[in-house]
């Protein structure tokens, strides 16, 4: 039996300013691959002993190595080139600068590298205790890359190449379950977006369906896990809002237009869903987890400072459990502390504090389960 993993969080953790500049300085040529990787093993090794120390139930490598969330995908995987994404997302808060560039599909998808492996290698060498792996959804890969007018040169549908970046992220997931990680989790479906009209008749003026890309966006992610052996691992995902600089986000809106599409369908032990802001509803979603699965009820803040009230967390948690049984319930940050190279503005004893809390409220409310 799969553990209920009540402590959780998102993945990714604050950079030193000495990291940060390291990546920076590499990305120039100014810093070697043995110096960055050294400071990563000495960052991450530091990262592991503050996530055992907290006392969280599942630790990751915080995502020390990466330039951003995505990490290395599509540097390991050729065909893609950056250009202009073909949907805009709205960005909230977002003031000045060009919108995030995308990464376009532009030839036939070919995997050169793992891209995962040097993060589970470290994470089973530092730790005993039970390690996740985090990585894009195919969904999101494909919303943000698939043109018309260039993409389907190459792959004629959308569903074409969603089969095509599944069937390599679910190679790199199979060698990660054979290597003994515990915990797989993908990041940012694109499905909170088809909530929003100003997102859905972008893809609908590009002779895109909405109802019918969410339909091929949720198989491609099931094909992304399919006939694996799961049996002593968790595979997980995270509806993610858009995180970066503490006040992005780019979705709003509750979940129920996809609830039961999205939970019912998706073949996945666990949901990480945002609920730090009025911005995702209610909890009357949750109706629609099916039985023996979990939502994560992402509380906790990572884009402001302060820290919340634990018994306000709990009374959340009491709301949620009128929908789906307590049992059925888990806690975590709403999203990373640094999706991007920068993070959020969260110092790392802030981050600290909050990880913490998240412990606490899940060790008074579910006990040591």
């Amino acid at each position: 039996m799969q553990p209920p993993y009540r402590a959780d969080h998102v993945g990714s953790l604050k950079r030193s300013p000495q990291l940060i500049e390291a990546h920076q300085a590499h990305d120039k040529g100014k810093v070697s691959d043995d110096a960055l990787r050294a400071l990563e093993d000495g960052e991450i090794a530091a990262c592991i002993r503050m996530q055992e120390d907290v006392g969280l139930d599942v630790l990751s490598d915080g995502e020390l190595r990466r330039g951003g969330w995505t990490g290395d995908f599509v540097h390991a995987v050729s065909g893609f080139e950056r250009g202009e994404p073909p949907v805009e997302l709205r960005w909230a808060n977002r003031h000045g600068g060009q919108p995030p560039a995308a990464q376009i599909i532009t030839q036939p998808l070919r995997q050169r590298a793992r891209f995962t492996k040097t993060e589970a290698d470290f994470l089973k060498r530092h730790t005993d205790r039970p390690c996740k792996i985090t990585l894009p959804a195919a969904s999101y890969l494909v919303a943000r890359g698939y043109k018309p007018g260039v993409t389907d040169k190459v792959y004629k549908t959308r569903a074409e190449a969603l089969a095509a970046v599944a069937a390599i992220l679910r190679a790199e997931i199979k060698s990660l379950l054979e290597e003994g990680v515990d915990y797989i989790q993908i990041d940012n479906p694109h499905y909170p977006d088809y909530l929003m009209e100003s997102v859905q008749s972008q893809w609908r003026a590009l002779g895109i369906d909405p109802k019918q890309a969410l339909a091929e966006d949720i198989a491609a992610d099931n094909a992304t896990v399919a006939g694996l052996n799961r049996a002593d691992a968790t595979v997980a995902m995270h509806f993610c809002r858009g995180n970066g600089g503490s006040a992005y986000w780019h979705s709003e809106g509750s979940y129920e237009p996809i609830a039961e599409q999205c939970f019912g369908q998706l073949d996945y032990d666990r949901f990480l869903l945002e609920y730090d802001t009025d911005r995702a509803g209610g909890f009357e979603p949750l109706r629609f987890v099916p039985k023996r699965k979990i939502a994560v009820l992402g509380l906790i803040s990572t884009k402001v400072s302060a820290l919340e009230s634990s018994d306000l967390i709990r009374r959340r948690i009491d709301e949620a459990a009128r929908f789906t049984p307590l049992n059925a319930l888990a806690l975590s940050p709403q999203c990373g502390f640094s999706s991007t190279l920068l993070g959020n503005d969260v110092s790392p004893d802030q981050q600290r504090q909050k990880l913490a809390l998240v412990v606490d409220v899940a060790r008074t409310v579910w006990g040591d389960a």
